[in-house]
């Protein structure tokens, strides 16, 4: 985040009089003094990130990582099942990637290499060889098949691919059309499964671990792109959000904010491919010199059992990781571990009481954000259920607003003057941070419409310009946010976002749908929503519930493939042609109460069955698992 301009006079001399009568600042600004410390801190973090990044050569995060290699060369950054790899141990094995990536792959520069890996080290040392070379990483999302798969790499301009062998049949399905479009591809393995694909381990093995010469970061700035982390939209396929070298500063000073220290041992099971493991968690410890533990898969029955092996202090979450916690049978040593923050975002209140009577008074920080955002929220005081605070000093650092919001049409309410309305305080509204030099939104790269479709223009002055949250906002009286709801085409489930559109793109192509809608319904128990289709047959067809099922699994994600089919004769949609969605989602999946047939899908048949009260009801008390 930027450092602020100048303070009003207004706002500074009552900052000055709350400050000289410490009475009268806690009666007149309750949470006065936590919010001033807190925001002594971002002002902090922001000035220490600008003054690296302004230097010549610049410091940046790579730099950061080094300095603490040189200092600390047998601390451990990387645990990982029964290895463990310091800061000099990561330091050589990038060192000697880099060589090898430079000299045998011919990497220069500015190019772009997609890493297709699962969560272990080989995705840390990468990032940092390709980061000596002043190459950007995109990180691709490790669920991607076929057609996402192949628009990933062309939205970010790839030319290369460093793969793992466990994503083999990904890498096969789509490398005709590779090699055709001329992205070469290599498994970062000993040996290769796939014919004409070659494995690069025994060559870093063999090659220099000495530093790379500087020339090859001679061009890096603090807006310098360093890598693309994909996000879903409303857009539908992948994005690739940009991200320069200062918001993976920023970023990575997260956990510093929340109190993040060297002698902290980081427990990471949510993927790299996203910025809260690898910017939050990996990027957190590099910048205060912490261990990270990283875990190739969330386990909830593990989970605990980890922490007291690798003697974990910090974890991070995704609301739905937590409330597998507190679903999964309990133990008498559900309190015995080292745990003291917790660090994430997606908690719902609920959940959050449940985890800290059962494991305990650990200290959690939710925070919000978008990949692709310019600014957010520290949850700092704790304050159950809320992902931040609007405190009165946060505008003047990163002007934001909530705006009404009209989710049936999907836009914004305008007034007669044709400019946004400020919600009141317990209303809900859309999430608008101001567009400045301060705040920029550097977008996605491939696209520039897709860009263009995250900024709201003429919000509260005619040519002023806003990030679109895309995210539905309630701040209360006492100034607390909280987190409501998503908008548009986009729901989250299972810790993903899903884009609808992307979904509908893909099941139309089915034979026997003529229409689909796709829309995401609430499960109790569940966090986020799931995914529903709302499909209209073609004419004299038949709804064929184990060919969907089978191609489903072929062409989505796992987290994107509907979990139920409602079949209707007529779609609704708007007078602007816009699919109605909100009545769907109101009426969710109570086949006692849609008279339309309704499926659900089935695992353990490999088919969508019928969904009848009794699975329903399974559903609803929690003995099926979605």
């Amino acid at each position: 985040m930027p450092v602020p301009g100048a303070i009003t006079a207004v706002v500074a001399g009552l900052v000055l009089l709350l400050l000289l009568v410490p009475a009268a600042a806690a009666r007149l600004v309750p949470f006065f003094w936590v919010d001033l410390v807190a925001f002594a801190n971002l002002v902090r973090s922001s000035v220490r990130c600008r003054w690296r990044l302004s230097r010549r050569p610049p410091i940046t995060l790579l730099d950061v990582f080094q300095e603490h290699a040189r200092l600390r060369p047998r601390w451990p950054l990387l645990r990982f099942q029964d290895e463990v790899y310091t800061y000099e141990d990561v330091e050589r094995r990038s060192n000697r990637a880099a060589w090898v990536f430079s000299r045998r792959l011919g990497l220069q520069p500015a190019q772009t290499v997609a890493v297709f890996l699962p969560n272990e080290p080989t995705y840390v040392w990468t990032w940092l060889a390709l980061a000596k070379l002043g190459c950007l990483m995109a990180c691709l999302n490790c669920n991607v098949r076929g057609r996402a798969l192949r628009h990933a790499l062309a939205a970010a301009r790839a030319t290369l691919v460093l793969a793992s062998p466990e994503l083999q049949a990904a890498v096969e399905e789509v490398l005709p059309a590779l090699q055709h479009d001329g992205i070469r591809v290599f498994y970062l393995s000993f040996t290769s499964p796939t014919p004409g694909v070659e494995a690069l381990l025994p060559a870093i093995e063999e090659a220099s671990d000495e530093p790379l010469p500087a020339h090859h970061r001679a061009d890096i700035t603090a807006n310098s792109k360093a890598m693309y982390i994909y996000t879903s939209g409303t857009t539908g396929l992948p994005k690739a959000a940009v991200i320069t070298e200062m918001k993976l500063m920023m970023v990575a000073n997260l956990g510093r904010l929340c109190g993040l220290r060297p002698d902290d041992v980081v427990y990471t099971t949510l993927p790299l491919y996203h910025s809260a493991g690898l910017l939050v968690g990996v990027g957190g410890c590099f910048e205060v010199g912490a261990t990270c533990v990283l875990r190739t898969k969330f386990s909830a029955s593990q989970f605990w059992d980890d922490c007291r092996r690798y003697n974990v202090s910090v974890i991070q979450y995704v609301g739905e990781l937590m409330r597998y916690l507190c679903n999964a049978p309990k133990r008498a040593n559900d309190r015995e571990h080292g745990v003291r923050l917790a660090l994430g975002n997606g908690l719902r209140a609920e959940v959050w009481k449940e985890f800290l009577q059962r494991f305990g008074p650990i200290s959690i920080w939710e925070f919000y954000g978008a990949t692709e955002g310019n600014a957010g929220f520290i949850n700092y005081t704790g304050k159950i259920g809320a992902v931040g605070r609007a405190n009165v000093f946060l505008k003047s650092f990163a002007p934001f607003e909530l705006i009404k919001y009209n989710v049936e049409e999907d836009e914004p309410v305008r007034d007669e003057r044709g400019l946004c309305i400020r919600v009141r305080p317990g209303e809900t509204g859309l999430l608008v941070i101001k567009i400045t030099k301060n705040t920029p939104f550097h977008g996605y790269t491939g696209d520039s419409q897709k860009t263009e479709r995250k900024v709201l223009r003429d919000v509260f002055v005619k040519g002023d310009s806003f990030f679109n949250s895309g995210d539905l906002l309630m701040i209360d009286q006492e100034r607390f946010v909280y987190f409501q709801d998503r908008v548009g085409d986009t729901f989250r489930w299972k810790g993903e976002n899903v884009a609808t559109t992307e979904v509908e793109a893909t099941l139309a192509m089915v034979n026997f749908i003529q229409e689909v809608n796709v829309y995401g319904v609430s499960v109790p128990g569940c966090e986020g929503r799931c995914g529903m289709a709302a499909i209209r047959l073609k004419a004299g067809a038949s709804f064929e519930g184990e060919n969907l099922y089978a191609f489903t699994g072929d062409t989505l994600p796992g987290y994107a493939a509907p979990r139920f089919v409602r079949i209707q004769d007529t779609l609704e949609i708007t007078g602007t042609f816009k699919q109605c969605k909100g009545n769907l989602v109101k009426e969710g999946f109570d086949p006692n109460v849609i008279k339309d047939p309704l499926f659900f899908r089935d695992d353990k048949k490999k088919s969508y069955v019928p969904l009848n009260p009794d699975i329903y009801a399974a559903i609803l008390d929690m003995k099926l698992n979605l």
